[in-house]
């Protein structure tokens, strides 16, 4: 048996015939030894490289000897692209990993219903369609976050973190009182980050139906997200929010709060394998994004970390199950995807720093029910497409001096002549 073989970059294949080794739709009982080949297209990156995919499969193929794992790298198209046009050709692999469901891409893929680790993994019930399961992930990429300066909290007596926007405004005001520069934000897509970090706790946390209630026209904008914006604007007007953060780049940002020179820095989770990755850096705490005061459980943003689904179009798809439930539940396989992103899941540990730790007890603390998608959102829970870059020019705006009342009229506008 040919063991940790990678295909060829599809990037480099074309669409007609691409008769790729391995691919879904082929039957291996003649090829290797009589192995069932298994192809996977996967997410290549600085940290995920072949190499490593190779290595995580290993222990499976050990324990079963009669499946070939082979990794698919989709190039520098990335796999979001690569999949459509692999579809088209008639060459799916049997499993793609790193792409959510959405209503378009459903019908290509298997209902893991029938699954227990699918329907009780990680946000499962978040990304589930029409009450059907087609992806199971090993953990949370938590996005309602507010990464804090211990430094800066202590020079500005802030002894407690803040567990509501009134006391995380009031301790704004502490921090700039000390000198500090109260909140890190940039340009790109950052601009917006802070500003769902402000809002969803909140609007979620009192309405976990707004996804819905905001594309069906039966919510506006206005009404549900104008007290967040309000307080953004204030939060800009009182020097709070730099007016010239949107110049700066994300890895400026980064670096700016990683080096002490701000003290409150909204990001995801991810930005926890950079701190702990960093020679120098200040000493850094994290709380998850506070809603307003009365909120009894504030919604939290978060993603699904590394989803995996098995195409229709498989022929292997009883082996390539086999291979998605030790992706997603082998306690050494999880901890390493885990980790290698910096993703969090209750109950699968690795070697972290106090940081870390922090983030994993927020998310040991937080019910299921709580989870919300960020931006556009996903599974049943969505926008109208463009929300994403719509509410990110409007924080842009604000920033740069357009009025709350502005913002909040020309989201609505935007809602409007989107949904028709």
């Amino acid at each position: 048996m040919i063991k940790h073989r990678t295909l060829a970059s599809v990037g480099t294949l074309t669409v007609a015939a691409l008769a790729l080794t391995g691919c879904a739709g082929s039957d291996d009982d003649g090829g290797s030894g009589g192995t069932t080949e298994v192809s996977m297209l996967v997410n290549v990156t600085p940290n995920l490289t072949e190499e490593y995919w190779n290595e995580l499969v290993k222990p499976f193929e050990d324990a079963n000897p009669d499946i070939d794992v082979v990794v698919q790298n989709p190039g520098a198209e990335g796999v979001a692209a690569a999949l459509p046009r692999l579809l088209t050709a008639g060459d799916a692999p049997d499993v793609v990993q790193s792409l959510p469901p959405t209503t378009d891409l459903a019908p290509e893929l298997v209902d893991l219903s029938q699954y227990d680790w699918a329907t009780s993994g990680p946000l499962a019930d978040q990304y589930s369609i029409d009450g059907k399961y087609y992806m199971a992930g090993i953990g949370f990429q938590l996005q309602s976050l507010f990464f804090y300066n211990k430094t800066a909290f202590e020079e500005a007596g802030i002894t407690e973190t803040p567990t509501t926007v009134e006391e995380l405004t009031a301790a704004l005001g502490k921090l700039k009182d000390a000198g500090w520069t109260p909140l890190q934000t940039g340009g790109d897509w950052m601009t917006s980050h802070s500003l769902q970090a402000l809002g969803l706790p909140s609007i979620v946390g009192q309405d976990p139906e707004w996804f819905a209630h905001m594309s069906s026209g039966e919510a506006t904008f206005s009404d549900t997200y104008g007290d967040a914006v309000a307080t953004y604007a204030d939060w800009v007007a009182k020097g709070y929010v730099p007016k010239d953060a949107l110049g700066i780049k994300y890895p400026d940002a980064e670096q700016a709060f990683l080096s002490g020179k701000s003290a409150i820095y909204p990001m995801g989770s991810w930005f926890a394998g950079t701190e702990a990755k960093a020679e120098e850096k200040a000493e850094i705490g994290v709380f998850r994004a506070p809603a307003v005061d009365g909120v009894a459980s504030p919604a939290m943003g978060a993603n699904i970390a590394s989803p995996y689904s098995i195409l229709k179009a498989s022929e292997n798809q009883d082996a390539a199950a086999k291979l998605v439930e030790f992706l997603v539940t082998d306690q050494d396989a999880v901890a390493s995807q885990l980790e290698v992103d910096g993703n969090f899941r209750d109950g699968y540990e690795y070697e972290m720093d106090d940081l870390g730790k922090e983030l994993l007890q927020i998310v040991a603390d937080t019910p299921a029910e709580a989870y919300t998608p960020t931006g556009q959102g996903y599974g049943e829970r969505t926008l109208p497409a463009g929300y994403s870059d719509e509410i990110n020019a409007q924080t842009q705006a604000l920033i740069g001096g357009t009025s709350a009342d502005k913002v909040d009229s020309a989201m609505d506008d935007w809602f409007a002549a989107t949904i028709g």
